[in-house]
This record gives C-alpha cells, structure tokens and sequence, in this order.
C-alpha cells in the first residue's frame, strides 16, 4: 500500500561534485488479559499455573476493578473489597456485597454483617438483580493504555477479547507486546527470538548473534596482513604458510641471520644476500669444528638447508665430535682436519651458487606468471563490466537498489560526516536512457534539511545516446519500500524538466547535476515502519520515458508535451 505525500519533499535540481516448549494460543493470552483486568485477586500468574494445572483451583472472582465514566456511586461499591458489586448480594440488615465477598467474609470471620456486625448466615443471603442490572448497564472505560473506547460493563468482556491495544508478554522475552503485534514481534523485533548463523547452521538467539560472530569457525574474515577474504578456520594455517604479507624470519636465521620481512619478500632477501648467508654458515660451522661439539641435526635447524647442505655438515659433526669419542676417527685423519673442512666449505659455497642461479630463475618465472596472471584480471574486470551493462539494460525502467549496512551510513550521520551514495546504472529500455540515484543523509546540522534523507536522479552516458531525443522527459517514481508486511511505503512522482541542465544529454560519464527530493523523507520516520530489514534500504525507481515518434542521432531539443506538473524548486 503506497502512501503519498506531496508536502513531504520539495523537487529541485542539484548539483554534486563529489567523488563517486509450550506457548499459550491467542484466545488464552486475551482470556488472561481480561480477567487480570476484571478480577483484581487473581494473579497473572495464578492464571497461568491453572492452564497447565488442574489441581489448583482459580481464587474466588471479587468486584469489578474497572474505570467508569462518569464514576461509580458509593450505592454499588461493596464494603469489603471496595470496588464494583459483582453478583449482587443483599443481607437481610440492607447491605450489599460481592457474592464471594460476603461468603468468603462469614467463613472467616464468623456469621456476622462486616458492616453493622448483626447476626448473619449463608442461607440469609438473596441475589439482588435489580443492582447486578444496573451495574452492568454503566459505561465503563476500555482498561487497555491507547484505546479510547466506552462500552457498558456487560460488554467488556468481548470488547477486552478483541482489543487492538491489548497487550500480552512475550513468551521469549516477557516484553510486554500488543496483541496484534505479538506474532511480527516474535519473529521480526524480539531479542530472544530464534535465529541460525548463515555460515555454520548453528542456532542461537538474536541478542547473542554478535558473539557468535566472533567466534564463528565459518565466518568469512579478512587477513590482517594481506586483508584476503577466508574462513576463520583457514586462518591460521593461511598465516604460517601462505600469506605474501606475513611477517617471517630469514631462512637462515639459525646460522645468524637476523632480518625479518613479508614472505613474498624472501626471495629477494636470499638473493641480495647469497655471500652473507654462506659466511654465516661457514662461521657456524667453522665454530663448531673448533669448539669440538657434536651440533644438532641440521633437520632440527630449520626448513633453509637443503639434504647435500645437511649432508656435509652431519660429516663434519662425525669428525668433530666429543674427545670420548675421536678413537672411531683413525689417528692419521688428525693432520688431514682443516683441509677436509675447507674441501667441504668450499662444496657448499658451490651448492649455494647453484641454488642462488636456480633462484632467480624462479623469480623470472614468477615475474612472467605475474604478468599474465594481471592481463587475465584485466580481462575478467573488462567482461565484469560488460556483464553489468547487459544486466542494467534488462531493467526496463523499474530499478531497485539495495543499500546494505545502513546502520553505518546512520553513524555517519549522527557523527556530523558527509554520507553520499550512488546506485549502479540502470537503463529506461532497450533502447533507452542511462540513469542512477544519488542519496545523501543530511547532517544534523545542515541549515534547512538536517537529518533528512535526500533523493535524486542523475542521467549518464549510455550506450543508445545517439538514437535517442533529448532532453530526456518522463516520469519519475521513487519509493523508499517498507519491508514489513502493510507495505507503506513512502513515495514520490516528479515530472521532468525539459530545460534544467539535469536532463540534457551528458557530456561526461555521469551528468554532474541532478533531480530530486532534499527532503524526501526525515530519518525519525524510518523507526516507525519496517523501512530497514537486515541491515538494509530498500529504494525503487520506476522511470516512465516519452519519445517522440521515432528515433533520431542527436536531433534538435523538443519542448515538453502535455502540461508540466507545478513543483517547488529551491
């Protein structure tokens, strides 16, 4: 259902710059808001353990405890419990009580009058008709807050039954709910109402979505080096293996290196220094020939030495192991020491220039594959586009843009910052014009339209410009949708106007002036309906161009048809 209201915003032509369990049943909670109401002693909880109960009797039912209009005279109030008489009693003293009023009294208190203290049994008491008529005839108010409604006594019950504005607890939240509204709030506005992460099925409550997406194993996250979008799982093996950008240790850190750097930078580092890292491991091993220790495995050393580097090293451990142990080296292998371990340095210095050779080989291919792997990019982009275009000229007029996460635009707002968003483009047909939508959130402190929602149309260079008369002229409908189930949505129809520069034919991608709402609607007015579901805005556009009777390349300007809608133009 639309709702139109010419006075909500004034048209004009602007000009923009900017970058671009168990449940009780309906009937049982309206029998339970009438009788809390009518019957002041029986408890809403006592109410509800008799649903489920049988065992436990309902507490005897006392007056009235209701408004009347005009006020109840003293004559019909009962003496005991000081409201309406319910089920009239007459004493044979002349005085009046609730039914279960007097009984209840003569059982406790002994068989006399609460009121003149005169002797009195059950069997003395007589129904008064005549007053339980008049009580019921009284005009009685409707208890529920915002109902207005007068009704007779008799006919409270049914009114309370089918109230608007009765209001029943939440059976997840307890939150008080009117009636009406109970089922939309249980599944649209309740805090503790149901919900099931998208990404990992698992069910929790709405109020607790926030820490299961902290926690959730499924949740897509960026990469805090390299910003990649991965699952939460994926991230840290993404981190110790694969991130270009995650800081490392130099491969040859246990021979003494001591840089780090981002991964994709390594190669680069081993490169520039090949001679460092073999004299630090020349140094190593030169250290540990003459120390006389037995070293590590070079496998314990790190994943940087390669199986003929650990080779050799492990054959110079053999040869310079602990002083207990040198009688498995022959005694004329002594003298020959240093020059075995200068023939073996001199082999790994070979190892090491072989493999820097094979290093920046891989680099060069690495290179290449970049390259590649950037023209392919260019081209998926380039198709990317083209996909759009053909997408926005499927549109035939009607478009629909969905602005997700408006609840930071609404921060931004509130913050004093500019929000200002374009929609992609959309065309009228095919052939047809290009057009966009440009929405602002106007801050709090702009002079004449704080904390409104502005809306205006752009045209754009398309691809059937040439075929097509110009200035652009139509109507245009834009709506700001309601989400919810009435479907009152907030929408305005503006004429064109044929000699605003707004709808002449663009000479750049996007004309810099546009057409529209500064004050399309106030943003208070988005909390009173369901304008924002999930996070979202939902804004739709229906363009209804005029030709004329055919089509021609960049013909001469054509005056407006018809007669021009009177707007206001500030």
């Amino acid at each position: 259902m639309a709702c139109f209201d010419s006075n909500k915003g004034s048209l004009e032509e602007d000009s923009y710059e900017g970058a671009v369990g168990g449940e009780l049943s309906g009937c049982a909670l309206a029998m339970l808001e009438k009788e809390s109401l009518l019957s002041p002693s029986e408890s809403p909880g006592t109410f509800m353990s008799s649903t489920s109960s049988s065992l436990q009797a309902p507490a005897p039912l006392q007056g009235y405890d209701v408004e009347f209009d005009p006020p109840l005279e003293s004559k019909y109030e009962c003496p005991i419990c000081l409201m309406a008489l319910r089920n009239a009693i007459q004493t044979p003293c002349g005085h009046r009580f609730c039914k279960n009023c007097i009984e209840k009294s003569i059982r406790d208190t002994g068989q006399r009058c609460p009121v003149d203290n005169e002797r009195l049994s059950e069997d003395q008491l007589f129904p008064d008709n005549f007053a339980k008529r008049e009580i019921l005839s009284l005009t009685v108010r409707c208890p529920n807050s915002g109902c207005a409604e007068k009704m007779e006594l008799r006919h409270l019950e049914n009114h309370l039954a089918q109230c608007q504005f009765a209001t029943v607890p939440c059976p997840q939240c307890q939150q008080s709910v009117r009636m009406s509204h109970l089922e939309e709030h249980k599944t649209v506005e309740c805090q503790r109402r149901p919900v099931s992460c998208p990404d990992c099925v698992a069910s929790f409550v709405y109020e607790e979505r926030e820490l299961h997406e902290q926690q959730c194993p499924f949740a897509n996250v960026k990469c805090q080096y390299c910003e990649m979008d991965l699952i939460r799982d994926q991230m840290e093996s993404h981190c110790d293996t694969d991130c270009p950008k995650a800081p490392i240790a130099c491969n040859f850190s246990t021979f003494g290196c001591k840089e780090r750097m981002q991964r994709h930078n390594l190669a680069q580092h081993v490169q520039e220094f090949t001679q460092m890292h073999m004299r630090y491991m020349a140094e190593f091993l030169r250290g540990l020939s003459l120390n006389g220790t037995t070293p590590k495995s070079l496998w314990a050393l790190g994943p940087s030495v390669s199986s003929e580097d650990q080779g050799a090293a492990a054959s110079v451990s053999a040869c310079s192991g602990p002083r207990g142990g040198a009688a498995s080296c022959s005694s004329n292998s002594a003298p020959s020491q240093p020059t075995e371990e200068m023939q073996r340095l001199r082999e790994m210095d070979g190892r090491l220039v072989k493999q820097d050779h094979q290093l920046r080989e891989l680099i060069i291919l690495k290179e290449t594959q970049a390259g590649h792997l950037a023209e392919i990019r260019r081209r998926v982009s380039m198709l990317e586009e083209t996909v759009k275009e053909l997408e926005a000229q499927q549109s035939h007029g009607i478009f629909i843009w969905r602005l997700r996460g408006f609840s930071a635009h609404l921060r931004s707002q509130e913050a004093g910052l500019p929000v200002v968003e374009h929609s992609p483009g959309f065309y009228t047909g095919r052939p047809g014009y290009k057009l966009c939508l440009r929405l602002h959130l106007q801050t709090p402190n702009a002079p004449r339209c704080s904390n409104f929602i502005s809306l205006f149309v752009h045209t754009m260079q398309g691809a059937f410009d040439g075929l097509l008369t110009w200035p652009f002229q139509g109507t245009i409908r834009l709506a700001i949708l309601d989400q919810g189930p009435e479907g009152q949505h907030h929408m305005e129809v503006m004429e064109t106007k044929p000699d605003l520069q707004a709808f002449q034919k663009p000479t750049i991608q996007r004309n810099p002036k546009g057409f529209g709402y500064v004050t399309f609607l106030h943003l208070q007015q988005l909390s009173q309906r369901a304008f924002i579901k999930d996070d979202t805005l939902l804004i739709r556009c229906e363009v209804t161009p005029r030709f004329d009777n055919m089509f021609h390349r960049d013909g001469p300007t054509v005056q407006p048809r018809g007669h021009e809608a009177s707007v206001s133009r500030d």
